[in-house]
């Protein structure tokens, strides 16, 4: 039998990137089980950030300053993912599992806000005709902020579930092996969603939404199946003090350039995601592309990421730094937005898609880059594997809700101004709003090349001092 599955598995290595995280202990079947969180977390991904805001701005009429701080509302619990890894590393419980209580509680959470969104968003668009007028606001609010916690809850234990379970010098290859899935289901779903959404309707989008919740709770309990070993704690152990959570931040924080790191990551992301509510807007209003058009713009977002993936996969393979691979992300990011930019004036929809799939290239390039470091980064005392990637999480989502909301509120204001005259008669243009925003995007990625300098500077010369050896002594 270990013969005829030999082929397949060495296929398998060979198609998915970080495939090779796999080992007798984590076998890639089950690898690949548990990465169906993922798939959930990544649809609930494309219906928050692409399909929804779309459809309340331009279907349901909602102002996008309003959309983009529902979309952004799941960033209160974004700084909390250090805490939640933290307090997955040190849970007590009779039977000893640590993971799976978080990942259970984030699906029900994730099920809760999709189940009832879109019944809030149709309230929230002005069809309400009884009750409060404020309705509709704090219902989708409250949508939000549970399918948000639900997600930020689920992938923070997941993952780290996913880093107990890997031998230790392959811990960083099976994180971005579940990374690479989160994409694949963001590709995956807007596909789907897409075609689903081609004849919008009210009904058709209550339907869409809910049968996503439903797929939440199906794919989260096929990927918890027999994942944690049961390890009964005693009364004693139960009763042994955990330890505080601020003293875990302190050795985190401790542990070398951590600061810098973290603060790549932020800077980085928000650069990326301040055009996570604007793209597809774009896409509708200036280049009058419709519904299952912009939608698939996730898809190719998603591919030109998972494209990135595969060639940092192959450069990390071959032992490259991976703040330098970072860099290069950045750099194609820059190029990304250029090309969108240029999308209206030149009226080209195949350079609005080539910078979209651009994007997702740099994106990749970079969040996998920076998880590595992350999860290469020594641990020791109160450190483990769920304090340094909810920290790594917290950074990237944080950053991801205050780039989506800061994108929304500046294209609103900016292009309310350019419109009225108030900026010269050659920024009368509905595109003027969006182009602000890319700009300022693309002056962050700079920013950002700045400050990961040192980091590629520091290992360069850490790795010519360990090359250094007796031939090079002078004689």
């Amino acid at each position: 039998m270990s013969k005829e599955r030999h082929p397949l598995t060495k296929f398998g290595m060979h198609l998915l990137p970080f495939a090779d995280g796999a080992s007798v202990g984590l076998p890639l079947r089950r690898l690949l089980r548990l990465s169906l969180f993922q798939i959930s977390v990544g649809m609930a991904t494309v219906l928050l950030l692409g399909t929804l805001n779309r459809v309340m701005i331009v279907e349901l009429d909602v102002p996008t300053f309003l959309v983009a701080c529902m979309v952004a509302l799941p960033v209160l619990a974004a700084p909390f993912r250090a805490l939640i890894g933290f307090r997955s590393d040190t849970h007590r419980s009779a039977i000893g599992w640590k993971r799976v209580p978080f990942i259970w509680f984030g699906s029900l959470y994730q099920f809760g806000g999709l189940a009832f969104m879109p019944f809030s968003l149709i309230v929230l668009s002005g069809e309400q005709v009884m009750g409060p007028d404020w309705a509709g606001e704090v219902l989708a609010a409250a949508a939000f902020v549970m399918a948000g916690l639900g997600m930020h809850m689920t992938q923070t234990a997941g993952l780290a579930l996913a880093a107990d379970q890997a031998e230790p010098d392959k811990r960083h290859r099976v994180v971005a092996l579940l990374y690479v899935m989160f994409l694949g289901g963001m590709a995956l779903s807007a596909i789907v969603l897409g075609t689903l959404l081609r004849d919008f309707t009210a009904l058709r989008l209550i339907q869409v939404v809910q049968g996503a919740a439903v797929i939440t709770v199906a794919l989260n309990l096929v990927a918890l199946w027999k994942q944690e070993r049961m390890n009964p704690m005693t009364r004693e152990q139960r009763a042994t003090p955990r330890p505080r959570f601020s003293d875990a931040l302190f050795d985190l924080a401790g542990q070398g350039q951590m600061m810098r790191i973290v603060a790549v990551v932020a800077l980085g992301t928000a650069a990326f995601s301040m055009q996570d509510v604007l793209l597809e807007p774009y896409g509708g209003e200036i280049l009058g592309l419709s519904v299952a058009a912009t939608t698939s713009l996730t898809a190719v977002w998603a591919l030109g990421a998972l494209v990135g993936f595969g060639l940092s996969a192959r450069k990390l393979g071959r032992g490259e730094d991976p703040f330098r691979i970072a860099a290069f992300g950045l750099l194609a990011g820059i190029v990304a937005f250029c090309a969108v930019v240029f999308a209206d004036p030149l009226e080209s929809v195949p350079l609005f898609f080539a910078g979209a799939g651009l994007i997702g290239l740099g994106s990749g390039l970079f969040s996998v880059s920076m998880l590595t470091a992350i999860i290469r980064m020594p641990k020791g005392g109160l450190v483990d594997s769920g304090l340094s990637l909810g920290a790594w999480g917290a950074a990237q989502a944080t950053a991801t809700g205050l780039a989506i909301a800061a994108g929304g509120g500046l294209r609103d204001v900016f292009g309310h101004y350019a419109m009225s005259g108030a900026l010269g008669a050659g920024m009368v243009s509905p595109s003027a709003g969006y182009s602000f925003v890319y700009h300022l995007e693309i002056g962050l990625l700079f920013f950002t090349l700045v400050v990961i300098g040192p980091l590629v500077r520091a290992r360069t010369l850490t790795a010519k001092a360990a090359s250094f050896g007796l031939s090079e002594f002078p004689t």
